[in-house]
C-alpha cells in the first residue's frame, strides 16, 4: 500500500530515498538522470546546460554523420558501435522501407539497453538485430545474417558516455572506482592488472604510443611503484608523482598527463588498435559497390589510422573517393554536447565493381 511518499508494506514502513541536491556528485544517486522516462524534464534541463545526464550517451554530428552515409530504403546498414543507439536509429529512419541495420557492440551491459530502446522506438526484428561482437567481426555479422556486404557502415570509436559516468567500469577518476576499463567486464585483465603484468619499459611505451605522453617514461616508473587497485588511487599516483618529479609544469600540464595516461590504459587494455586495424583491413570487402563508410575518432593515434587506410584503399581503387579533411562539429553542438569536441569524423566510398 502507497500513501505520499512512503510505502507500507507488511508493517514497515520505509520512505523513497531523498534525492541529494539538484546536482548530485555520486553517480548512483542520479536517479532521475539515469531515469530519462520517468523524468524527461529534469534530462531536459541538463541537456539544454551543455551537460550529458549521466547514464546517457548523446549521438555526436548526426546530421554530419547522415551526409556522408545517405542511408536509402531497403538498404543494409552496419553499426559497429551501437552504443546507445543514437545513430543507429537516425540511419534507421532512413532505410525505411525494406531496409536493415545491424548493431554490434562489445559491451554486455550496454547492448540488451540499446535493443531495447530501439525496440521501443518501433525497429522490430525485421529491421534492427543486435549482435554481441566487436567491430573486428563485421564480417562474420554480416554473413550470419546471411549477406556478404552493406551498404552503409557507421563506427563512433572509442569509450561511450555509459562507460565513462558509471565508475563501476573504471573507466574515469573522476568517480572511485576498481582500475578496471575493460569494454566487456567478462573477458581479458583489467588496467590494474595490466599494470602490474607490464614491465616498466613496456608500460612506457605503451603510454607513448596510445597516448603521446611526452612523459612515458617518468608516469611508467610511478604506475608501477605500488598497487593500483582504484581509479583514483592511479590518478593520485601521476598528478602528485608528476608534479614532484617535474616541479615545473603547470597543473594543466599534469591534468592532460593524467588524462592521457588514462587513455593510453584503456587502449591497452581493450587492444583498440588492433581491433580498428582488423576492421579497417575488413572494410573494402565488407562494403557494397557504391557503399558508404563513416567513422568518428577522438584521438590522433585513431585519426591517423583511418586517415592512412581510406587514403591508400584510394590509390589502391578500393575506394572511388575520401574524405580530403576531417570534419569537426559545430560550435553549437560542442556547447551542447562538450564531448564533441574532440571527435573528428572522416568518410569514404566503395569503388564500383
Amino acid at each position: 500500500m502507497t500513501c505520499g511518499a512512503a510505502t507500507v508494506e507488511f508493517g514497515v514502513h520505509t520512505r523513497r530515498p531523498r534525492y541529494p541536491g539538484r546536482n548530485p556528485r555520486a553517480f548512483h544517486d542520479k536517479y532521475k538522470e539515469l531515469n530519462p522516462d520517468r523524468y524527461a524534464a529534469e534530462v531536459q534541463k541538463i541537456l539544454a546546460s551543455g551537460k550529458t545526464p549521466a547514464g546517457m550517451h548523446v549521438p555526436i554530428m548526426i546530421d554530419e554523420v547522415l551526409r556522408c552515409l545517405r542511408p536509402q530504403p531497403g538498404e543494409v546498414a552496419v553499426d559497429c558501435t551501437l552504443g546507445g543507439g543514437g545513430h543507429a536509429r537516425a540511419i534507421l529512419e532512413g532505410l525505411r522501407p525494406g531496409g536493415r541495420l545491424i548493431g554490434l557492440d562489445v559491451d554486455p551491459l550496454e547492448l540488451p539497453r540499446a535493443q531495447a530502446h530501439l525496440r521501443s522506438a518501433g525497429f522490430g526484428p525485421d529491421m534492427f538485430v543486435a549482435r554481441h561482437s566487436n567491430f573486428a567481426g563485421i564480417a562474420q555479422a554480416l554473413a550470419a545474417e546471411g549477406l556478404a556486404t552493406a551498404n552503409v557502415v557507421i563506427a563512433d570509436l572509442g569509450v561511450s558516455s555509459m562507460q565513462l559516468d558509471n565508475p563501476d567500469r573504471g573507466f574515469s577518476y573522476k568517480g572511485v572506482g576498481p582500475l578496471d576499463m575493460r569494454m566487456n567486464p567478462a573477458r581479458g585483465e583489467p588496467a590494474s592488472a595490466l599494470i602490474l603484468r607490464l614491465s616498466e619499459a613496456d608500460l612506457a611505451d605503451a603510454l607513448d604510443e596510445n597516448a603521446d605522453e611526452p612523459h612515458a617514461a617518468i608516469i611508467a616508473r610511478l604506475l608501477k611503484a605500488q598497487p593500483l587497485p582504484t581509479t583514483q588511487a592511479a590518478e593520485r599516483a601521476v598528478r602528485v608523482g608528476l608534479g614532484e618529479a617535474l616541479p615545473q609544469l603547470a597543473k594543466t600540464d599534469v591534468k592532460m598527463s593524467v588524462r592521457r595516461t588514462f587513455q593510453a590504459l584503456r587502449i591497452a587494455v581493450n587492444d583498440e588498435f588492433a581491433v580498428l586495424d582488423a576492421l579497417l583491413r575488413s572494410l573494402p570487402h565488407c562494403l557494397a559497390s557504391g557503399g558508404r563508410v563513416a567513422i568518428l575518432t577522438f584521438h590522433s593515434g585513431e585519426d591517423r589510422r583511418v586517415k592512412k587506410s581510406f587514403q591508400a584503399g584510394q590509390r589502391s581503387g578500393l575506394y572511388a573517393d575520401v574524405a580530403d579533411d576531417v570534419i569537426r562539429a559545430t560550435k553549437d553542438e560542442t556547447f551542447a554536447n562538450r564531448r564533441a569536441s574532440s571527435a573528428k569524423l572522416r568518410w569514404a566510398i566503395r569503388a564500383q565493381y
